[in-house]
């Protein structure tokens, strides 16, 4: 596929991924499978319940993640990857590995 500057889609990409918490949200979900909001909220540190929800809200919209609730009493909710957002497993994984790789190389400077 050849690249045209002017018709550069990255940043619709980017987007609907990027964000304090939604590649982490992201990540937990494609690796871990199925959470509830509540396992979510512990294994994201600092986000505040608000924030969680507007994040999971923002990928449900954009088909990324599923939402599925249980007609019980008190309710439950689970979040999953939905088949679609399962697409950006290699793409997330490929910018964790750059992102490590650059910490390193930031830390290996400071040293010298």
């Amino acid at each position: 596929m050849e690249l045209e500057p002017e018709l550069c889609r990255v940043d619709d990409a980017l987007g609907i991924i990027v964000g304090k918490w939604k590649p982490l949200i992201l990540l937990l979900l494609l690796h871990e499978g199925t959470m509830r909001f509540s396992e979510l909220k512990r294994r994201v540190p600092n986000i505040t319940q608000k924030m969680l929800t507007s994040q999971l809200r923002d990928l449900e919209k954009e088909d990324i993640i599923v939402r599925k609730v249980y007609p019980q009493v008190p309710p439950k909710v689970e979040y999953s990857i939905s088949e679609y957002g399962r697409s950006l497993e290699p793409i997330l994984n490929a910018m964790h590995e750059w992102g490590a790789k650059h910490t390193m190389r930031k830390k290996e400077a400071i040293a010298k």
